[in-house]
């Protein structure tokens, strides 16, 4: 997947991101704007699968607890809820067996290919490394929250690291399994 495709794909979360910063004011806004986001993506169907729903559900919800309830519970831990539930929906895809990647993968690729195991474990191994840093961005959220960490400034860089660390390893492995796919069916 490409990198361009990626932020597509995360435009709702990464809007979001910097939206929603510094005020309840702006958590509002940036929760409305990326439900709304989520549904012209899905329309128009670049968003699928399990990203577009979880994407709908956690805006959803938390434009709720957030807007109707001012929920400070949630509020106070609203980036452990982020990166937890996107954590949360990419483990649940990989053990059904459909990781949310293989939504995108499949327009990269054809139909004969879809069922392939490599194909599908490729999938696999490139959902597991995005859960894994969505997890990770969870616990540091925690320990940022609760002072574990020197300064906010460390989580945000550490964070933001991991991510565009995943987009640069997601877009390099695409490349080298479709460079293996290739040499396979020329050999």
């Amino acid at each position: 997947m490409s990198p361009v495709k990626m932020i597509l794909v995360f435009a709702p979360w990464l809007a979001f991101l910097v939206i929603a910063q510094g005020s309840l004011f702006r958590l509002k806004i940036g929760l409305l704007f990326a439900l709304v986001l989520c549904i012209v993506l899905g329309v128009l169907r670049i968003h699928r699968g399990i990203i577009l729903w979880t994407g709908l559900v956690f805006f959803f919800f938390s434009a709720v607890l957030v807007i109707g309830f001012e929920d400070s519970f949630f509020i106070q831990y609203m980036g452990v809820m982020t990166s937890g539930f996107l954590g949360l929906a990419a483990w649940i895809g990989i053990v059904r067996g459909k990781p949310f990647t293989l939504d995108y993968a499949r327009e990269q690729v054809g139909k004969e290919v879809w069922g392939n195991k490599e194909f599908i474990r490729s999938n696999t191994f490139v959902s597991s490394f995005w859960a894994f840093i969505f997890s990770l961005n969870a616990v540091l959220a925690y320990g940022k929250i609760n002072h574990f960490l020197v300064s906010g400034l460390i989580y945000e860089v550490a964070s933001n690291s991991m991510l565009i660390f995943a987009v640069i390893f997601t877009s390099w492995y695409t490349r080298l399994a479709r460079a293996k796919r290739q040499q396979y069916h020329v050999s």
